[in-house]
């Protein structure tokens, strides 16, 4: 069992965690002076590195005035610090064929790039000023906020998108997280500037900082790179200081709204989800629920994929999700079809979800879901930017780095018995139910 504890206490600058990982590579991590957090992955043979600058504030922890805030620092970022102006920030990577991006999550924002290993030096530099040096011009805000707002619009035509975002806004209810990560087209324009400014004094601090690194690199250089960059931007780290605490992961009471919540859109195709809250970030039933989603709606071998597409022909796209946060979770299903099939849909989707509480898994779907998470996993882990992801949420979500083999371990542990209780749970809790399409609020579907 490959399972290292990364806990606070042990956070005094310098001290450092060692360990050996899969494949040759060497994870380590440091406390910086400030509370900064670095975590490497050194991978033998590559080429290239990916970086991201963390912080653990997303679209949850914004007050209010500050709604969309997260989003918005986001874009802001990018459009010039005291040193360099939004051009220079785009062509410092563009003059060496690297990529650089961002995203806001509703837990974390993280500033990432990947670039040729010799380049790294510079990638530090580069983000390492985007986050101490915004200037969040007064002008350039104005202007972010027309694409904000365009790119709200655009997702408020596709109909997929507006379902998950009501159902997460029912099921969640009142909690934060029920909250969109980009904020409301209302929340967009009402927004000052002060406020986002206030949001970004607030959490882009030295000991909200986490930094995690993959590829080409030695720990040690990517240490004192990104004290001398943070230094240099004119951030005081003071010796002894340590970490934030990570948040809490007791479970949150959820006041969400089951039931049907009906979504009027002049579209073709109606969007389904049916779903209820469910398990937190750390919860050790997280493998069971990875299982228990490949079973039943994971992939075209799924259940809901086979009966509901494949034997009877009533939708194109079908699949079940969970989506698990530090005190709030929730799973759902999801199915899209012509508006006149679907209480029929809805029927079937409830169906599949009882049947896999009632009767359980077989060994054989046991054996295919675990085989096709155990692939995907070590697929998804051949690339530098998700070994530098899966570092950042290993800081900021559970506190603890699992190696792959430990993942896998896991995962093959999982039993028919664990998932059909986890089921059971599912198919027992009141559920809520979003409808969007050519209808009115007062249609009832049957339910």
């Amino acid at each position: 069992m490959t399972v290292v504890p990364l806990p606070l206490k042990q956070n005094q600058p310098g001290d450092t965690l060692i360990h050996g990982a899969d494949g040759g590579a060497v994870v380590r991590r440091s406390v910086l002076p400030g509370g900064v957090r670095v975590l490497t992955e050194e991978m033998p043979g590559q080429r290239s590195a990916t970086i991201g600058f963390w912080v653990g504030v997303g679209s949850r922890d914004e007050a209010p005035g500050q709604h969309g805030s997260t989003h918005f620092l986001e874009h802001l970022l990018f459009k010039g610090t005291r040193r360099r102006t939004a051009l220079e920030i785009a062509s410092a990577f563009d003059e060496v064929g690297g990529e650089s991006n961002a995203a806001t999550a509703k837990e974390s924002t993280c500033y990432f790039a990947r670039v040729l290993d010799s380049d790294l030096p510079m990638a530090i530099d580069v983000i390492a000023d985007m986050i101490t040096g915004a200037v969040l011009d007064p002008q350039e805000m104005e202007q972010e906020r027309d694409v904000i707002l365009e790119e709200i619009a655009m997702d408020s035509d596709d109909p997929t998108d507006v379902a998950h975002e009501h159902f997460v806004a029912a099921v969640l209810g009142t909690h934060p997280l029920g909250r969109p990560i980009g904020g409301t087209p209302e929340a967009i324009m009402a927004v000052a500037r002060d406020s986002v400014w206030d949001h970004y004094r607030r959490y882009y601090r030295p000991d909200e900082l986490v930094i995690t690194a993959a590829g080409g690199l030695d720990h040690d250089v990517v240490c004192r790179l990104v004290v001398d960059a943070l230094r240099a931007a004119g951030w005081e780290l003071e010796s002894g200081a340590e970490p934030v605490q990570r948040r809490s992961t007791a479970p949150a009471q959820i006041t969400g709204t089951a039931g049907l919540h009906v979504v009027k859109r002049p579209v073709e195709q109606a969007n389904i989800i049916v779903g209820c809250p469910t398990i937190v970030a750390t919860d050790d039933r997280r493998f069971v629920m990875s299982v228990l989603n490949a079973v039943l709606g994971g992939g075209m071998s799924s259940r809901l994929f086979q009966e509901v597409r494949e034997k009877r022909g009533l939708v194109y796209s079908t699949y079940s999700f969970a989506s698990s946060y530090a005190d709030a979770g929730y799973f759902g299903m999801y199915a899209g079809c012509t508006p006149s099939k679907v209480r029929q849909v809805l029927q079937l989707l409830g169906a599949e979800l009882d049947k896999l509480a009632q009767d359980g898994i077989s060994e054989d779907e046991l054996r295919k879901a675990v085989g096709q998470l155990c692939g995907g996993i070590v697929l998804a882990l051949e690339d530098t930017g998700s070994r530098m992801s899966r570092l950042g949420r290993a800081e900021l979500v559970s506190g603890e780095y699992q190696d792959i083999d430990e993942t896998l371990r896991l995962i093959k542990s999982v039993t028919a018995a664990e998932v059909q209780m986890l089921a059971r749970e599912l198919a027992s809790a009141p559920r809520t139910v979003t409808v969007v399409g050519p209808f009115e609020e007062s249609e009832t579907f049957g339910l």
